[in-house]
């Protein structure tokens, strides 16, 4: 019977001619026919290699084919490079079709789009032209040749089927010099990302927010491409030193990681190296989406000769380079962006750097360079929707220009910082609060300069919290009753604080080590209980009275903070009354 069932299923497989187990059946089988819902005509397959390629295809197809049933999308992914990982996940979640890629040249196939020049064209018809998009900016970049031990052009397909997408007409004066029967095969279609940011503009104010940016905070972008010579490759603790360098209250830092770094490495890996920026603050942006409006959110960047950096200049922003490789190719705009941007310093002080990048930026001198790079801006969709129609041998749909789609709000991990040294300096009513991230060195005291670690309950750090002078609830408590109930326990299990703070409606309550309780206000909207605790920490060590109004000054703002004591009735369990500590806290 089994052998009856095995020959039947065979008889089937051979029915279908071509067709072999695992091949995609609709829209390009054999017999689609019998199970398609659109008429279809075109076959367009989109060719995605590394997770970058795929990216691009995903981000401008849509646009470009919108609302035409004429032709049918199928996305083919060629697992043959280094940085494969990631692409049939993506490819799967975004709910397109995918193709094997040994299908192929068992198919019919109209027009191959890749933003892969390094896709296996064997399985391509010899007829079927192939229109190369960058994944890029231009040609900028020599980069291993995966088919040999050398290097190569960044971008350029040498193949007599292929049409090749810029940006500029100097990329095709450069590919007239690679080979010159490339520069007949190329189309200046701008660069639909460089559109698309230059029109997010006015969302700007939208996506600092979501960057944690959105009261005033600068926000600096890291940016790094991939390979030894990249900023991360260079200098992967960097960004830990940068977080844990800038006051947390003036600053924001956001990264943006080579999609080849996070697939080469494992998202793992990524975070693991990252482990003590993520810690001190660092956004850390994902590999599918969100660079583009971190770049206009951004208020300085920091980068290296990856494409990024690129077009974080010709939006206008001021830069630092923190590597620059010489695989940037000579005489290009990368090239001669690498040559006029200043230089980070990388172990020298880091804020006075961003400060002077922002304060002394040329902006006109860089956007000389970057006109090499991007011509024409605005029309990119529109004449890359033309190309790839006439490619197809279609006539334009009857629908206006295609849409501009906003940037994608950035959906960042990490931000979050639950451990901080705090600064603090008494004048009179006035307290001076600066605060750093607890994964650097602790600030020295000077004179009238106090110094503690503040942690938040959520601290994953053990020795952290233990350590720890001030501990704070940033979750409003229910009432003031309960914030006092939780700032008791929690001196209670850890004896090394010296006070609690909680978060309660109106303001905060602080409990001391002695029993005292001192409840407090501020003029601002919300109470930041880190800010609270900081005030009574200050008053403390300068024997100020914990009673009255404290003018709080921090990152240039100004805030007034009323304090009031309630006398001690008892001390928290485990506790005995004590005088206000008077040294340092090591």
């Amino acid at each position: 019977m089994g052998d009856n069932i095995g020959s039947r299923t065979a008889g089937r497989v051979r029915g279908r001619a071509g067709w072999r187990p695992g091949d995609l059946r609709v829209p390009v089988g054999a017999d689609a026919g019998r199970w398609r819902t659109f008429e279809g005509g075109r076959v367009l397959v989109a060719a995605a290699r590394t997770v970058t390629s795929a990216v691009r295809l995903l981000d401008v197809l849509p646009a470009l084919l919108r609302s035409d049933p004429r032709v049918d999308v199928v996305f083919a992914f060629d697992p043959t490079s280094a940085f494969d990982d990631g692409v049939h996940d993506l490819l799967r979640a975004t709910g397109v079709r995918v193709m094997p890629w040994d299908q192929l040249p068992r198919i019919h196939c109209h027009l191959v789009v890749s933003a892969s020049e390094n896709i296996d064209l064997t399985a391509v018809a010899a007829d079927c032209p192939v229109l190369v998009l960058p994944h890029g900016v231009g040609f900028h970049k020599l980069v291993p040749d995966a088919r040999g031990e050398g290097r190569r052009l960044s971008g350029v397909m040498d193949d007599a089927r292929a049409w090749h997408a810029v940006s500029h007409h100097d990329q095709t004066a450069q590919l007239a010099e690679h080979h010159p029967w490339l520069a007949a095969r190329s189309r200046l279609v701008g660069d639909p990302y460089h559109d698309l940011m230059l029109a997010s503009r006015p969302l700007r104010a939208r996506y600092r927010a979501a960057l944690g940016a959105g009261d005033g905070r600068r926000l600096v972008v890291v940016t790094s491409t991939w390979g030894p010579q990249s900023l991360l490759g260079t200098d992967p603790g960097l960004p830990a030193r940068l977080v844990a360098g800038l006051p947390l209250d003036e600053y924001r830092v956001a990264a943006v990681v080579h999609p080849n770094v996070w697939f080469a490495h494992g998202r793992r890996q990524v975070r693991a190296v990252l482990a003590a920026a993520l810690d001190g603050g660092l956004r850390l942006i994902p590999p599918e989406r969100g660079w583009q409006a971190a770049l206009v959110a951004a208020d300085v960047v920091l980068g290296d000769h990856g494409s990024v950096t690129l077009y974080a200049a010709a939006l206008g922003r001021p830069l630092l380079l923190a590597a620059f490789g010489e695989e940037s190719v000579p005489g290009t705009p990368m090239a001669e962006l690498g040559r006029i941007v200043p230089r980070l310093e990388p172990h020298g002080p880091l804020g006075p750097q961003l400060e002077r990048a922002m304060a002394e930026h040329d902006a006109e001198r860089v956007r000389k360079v970057t006109d090499g790079a991007f011509a024409e801006p605005g029309h990119a969709l529109e004449r890359l929707r033309a190309t790839v129609y006439e490619l197809l041998g279609l006539a334009l749909p009857a629908a206006g220009s295609p849409p501009l789609y906003a940037c994608p709000v950035p959906d960042a991990e990490g931000g979050e910082v639950t451990a901080a040294w705090v600064s603090t300096s008494v004048t009179g009513d006035d307290v001076t609060v600066r605060r750093l991230p607890a994964t650097g060195g602790q600030p020295e005291e000077g004179d009238g300069t106090f110094c503690h670690l503040s942690c938040d309950e959520e601290e994953r750090d053990l020795r952290l919290l233990g350590s720890a002078s001030a501990i704070v609830s940033g979750a409003p408590g229910a009432s003031a009753a309960a914030g006092v109930r939780w700032a008791r326990q929690t001196l209670a299990a850890w004896p090394g604080s010296r006070l609690a703070t909680a978060a309660v409606p109106g303001g905060c309550v602080t409990v001391l080590r002695d029993g005292r309780v001192v409840e407090s206000t501020a003029t601002g909207p919300l109470p930041d209980a880190a800010l609270h605790a900081a005030v009574v920490y200050a008053r403390l060590r300068a024997r100020h009275a914990l009673t009255g109004t404290a003018a709080l000054h921090v990152a240039g703002r100004t805030e007034d903070v009323t304090l009031g004591v309630r006398p001690a009735l008892h001390s928290p369990a485990g506790t005995t009354p004590q005088e206000p500590v008077t040294g340092p806290r090591a």
